[in-house]
């Protein structure tokens, strides 16, 4: 646990009482703040009973006389489409508004750091695909070097529940545009940029707002070194903006698919190699092609984040290849499950916007496509330029109809509707060499609780349809 500075004697309110909310509050009384806990639901609030936390409603007049601060969890709304009523009713009363990402950036590095010969570093990856690939793998890659690493923050364990410090530690922090967008502490030693495609835009109030709210990782702390992925008119931006000039190698810049030059730092996949060029000359190469963990260009642009960071951290070409080919990849996101008869089951789950479903897409050929659910705002018209390899889309969730005729013309459909019925269809019709792909380009939210309960349920139709 990282005990939170600077708040011994203050009452703090915690809102939110999820897994980052409760992390968040034994955290304050570690250090030795005064919590009181709040949640629209009673779970919530029958958890945080349970370890002994004041429960009160944060939304009654009167309710933020004697708070210094309220810290509020990153799924609540803080401002678009519109506050949430405790956290308006703490603007109202001048009571500064936080988050757990916040309170960790502001008490991670204590006085017991002057003792360490390494110091430890801080990795925070933000941006709209891949961040949890590049945080996985940049972990991984730690890991299999001998260097101590934690994994935390939107993947892995919350960020206040990681064990403090070690000499030459490095915590690897996957942060969301909720969680950038509020934190009022953002100073990582490395920040990463993969991409931006349109998502959460109501929370953020459109674009430029979401984009704001990534930007934050670079603008509030300024780190040390950044890596952005350029393939994005809002890439190029971010890495103009923190230049000094072309030479300038604080700034790496990344690409899957396009050859960069010139006299900085660069790390671009093309063709299926990775290749590392400083000051116009090429230092390194890897070929990405074979890596199974590593299937298709947006995971070749995973690899390209995460090899720039290791670089930074000091680690040689040769040490991050050899441990990328031990890389097994994440659940449910290209995530091969089975392989039975010449023919491969991947889990990507994860891909619950139109983009995402795009990369899973180019990443292979002769694709039986398992799709559909709950279709998010913009419609599937992105997705059409990329179903040249779809050989037929079996189409589930509770309005597989309208998803299916919104895929238009060009695809062979057939209408699922369950998950059971769709890899069973696939099954019966895969041929050798092909790919069952699971990669929804919608959210779950109409059948399953989350994106995981639906690469699991995949998964367990797949071992059940194989008999294994």
């Amino acid at each position: 646990m990282i005990p939170v500075m600077g708040v011994s004697g203050q009452r703090v309110a915690v809102l939110g009482l999820g897994r980052s909310g409760l992390s968040a509050a034994r955290a304050l009384l570690e250090g030795g703040a005064d919590v009181v806990c709040c949640d629209d639901s009673e779970t919530g609030r029958k958890a945080a009973q349970a370890e002994g936390f004041e429960i009160a409603d944060l939304t009654k007049q009167g309710a933020f006389e004697g708070i210094d601060l309220l810290i509020t969890s990153p799924g609540i709304p803080h401002l678009y489409p519109a506050p949430h009523p405790a956290i308006a009713a703490a603007y109202a009363a001048g009571v500064p508004v936080d988050n757990d990402i916040g309170l960790f950036f502001r008490s991670y590095a204590t006085s017991e750091w002057d003792q360490f010969e390494v110091m430890p570093k801080v990795v925070a990856v933000t941006g709209s695909n891949g961040k949890s690939t590049t945080s996985a793998l940049l972990h991984h890659v730690l890991e299999a070097t001998g260097r101590p690493s934690e994994l935390a923050g939107n993947i892995g364990r919350g960020v206040l529940d990681i064990e403090p410090a070690h000499d030459g530690s490095v915590v690897v922090l996957e942060l969301s545009s909720y969680q950038t967008d509020l934190a009022r502490a953002l100073t990582p030693d490395i920040a990463v940029f993969t991409n931006l495609t349109p998502d959460h835009l109501d929370r953020h109030g459109g674009m430029g707002g979401y984009f704001a709210a990534k930007r934050r990782l670079f603008a509030e702390g300024g780190p040390d070194r950044a890596v952005i992925g350029v393939d994005q008119e809002e890439g190029r931006y971010l890495a103009g903006q923190l230049s000094v000039a072309p030479s300038d190698d604080r700034v790496i810049r990344i690409s899957s698919g396009q050859k960069l030059t010139g006299p900085g730092w660069h790390v671009f996949a093309r063709k299926g190699f990775l290749s590392e060029m400083r000051k116009g000359r090429q230092v390194a190469s890897i070929d990405l092609r074979l890596i199974k963990g590593l299937p298709g260009a947006h995971n070749h642009q995973n690899a390209c984040a995460a090899y720039a960071v290791a670089r930074s951290l000091g680690l040689a070409p040769r040490v991050i290849e050899e441990a990328f080919k031990t890389y097994g990849g994440l659940p449910h996101r290209s995530q091969i499950v089975a392989e039975a008869n010449g023919v491969t089951f991947v889990n990507d789950s994860k891909a619950t916007n139109v983009d995402s479903a795009a990369q899973a897409l180019q990443a292979f050929k002769g694709i039986r496509w398992i799709c559909g659910g709950l279709q998010k705002a913009g419609g599937l018209d992105a997705l059409h330029p990329h179903l040249g390899s779809v050989e037929k889309a079996y189409v589930i969730g509770r309005e597989a109809e309208v998803f299916a005729r919104d895929l238009g013309p060009d695809v062979s459909v057939e209408i699922c509707k369950t998950m059971a019925a769709a890899v069973d269809a696939a099954l019966r019709d895969a041929k050798d060499g092909e790919v069952v792909l699971l990669a929804p380009a919608a959210a779950s939210f109409d059948q399953y609780d989350s994106f995981e309960k639906r690469g699991e349920d995949f998964a367990a139709q797949v071992s059940a349809a194989l008999g294994s």
